[in-house]
């Protein structure tokens, strides 16, 4: 469960990292409007749109913001077309990497993307090549306020996860893209706030990188991160998180 909390772990830093750079409000929107687009604006039958709203207002969005990017997302709004894109392939030490992304511009976004591939030691592949390695899943992140690990397993898998983790100062929660609504619902009920909410890829199998390889690794990273039309990225990496602090 470690590589879970990694995740985690790097998901926030970088947030803090988009949030300096300006760039997080974009990404936030682009998400709210994809997910609109794709399984409509009512957030009880969209678990993606109620997960991407619960990032945004967790960043003190305007609630107008939201409204828009839902409303562009279901063609209430007019605006240029995005759309999302995922691509896979191979980092250093034969990492696997998804990079998801949502632009209105293909023809600019993936030789973007191959070049910071290419530039990092690696290489793109076709679809498919590594999402075999990942599997979508529900993460829920909740803090940790003195509640009980029992408390938390106990409402968690009563609501439907699949499991759950330590996570620093929170608790991570796994759940299937079917049961995630659910048990953001639960936690919900109970008043209990969520930090953060996401449809993730999270690895099956995991490589073990350290010491230059891990920092070539994490070069990698950034080098996805400051591409503007990147929303995500997911590895296998497995590593000491000593080592990035």
């Amino acid at each position: 469960m470690a590589g879970h909390s990694k995740w985690a772990n790097i998901q926030h830093r970088k947030g803090r990292e988009d949030a300096k750079r300006g760039k997080l409000f974009t990404k936030l929107v682009k998400e709210i409007t994809i997910a609109a687009r794709m399984g409509g604006g009512d957030i009880d039958a969209n678990p993606r749109l109620r997960a991407a709203i619960s990032a945004a207002k967790g960043q003190s969005m305007p609630n107008d913001n939201i409204k828009r990017a839902i409303d562009k997302g279901t063609g209430k709004a007019g605006g240029e077309e995005i759309i999302e894109i995922s691509y896979e392939g191979y980092g250093p030490a034969g990492v696997a990497v998804i990079v998801e992304a949502m632009t209105d511009n293909k023809n600019r976004t993936t030789p973007e993307i191959r070049h910071a591939f290419s530039k990092s030691g690696g290489n793109m592949g076709e679809t498919g090549s590594v999402g075999w390695q990942f599997k979508r899943t529900g993460y829920i992140v909740v803090p940790k306020e003195g509640r009980s690990e029992d408390d938390i397993a106990e409402l968690a898998i009563e609501a439907g996860a699949e499991d759950y983790e330590e996570s620093g100062e929170n608790w991570g929660i796994l759940t299937s893209v079917e049961e995630f609504s659910d048990v953001l619902n639960a936690f919900d009920d109970q008043g209990i706030k969520v930090v953060s909410s996401q449809l993730a890829m999270i690895p099956t199998t995991e490589i073990t990188v350290a010491g230059d390889t891990l920092k070539k690794v994490m070069r990698m990273i950034d080098r996805f991160e400051d591409l503007d039309d990147v929303q995500n990225i997911w590895t296998n990496a497995d590593f000491d998180e000593s080592e990035i602090d």
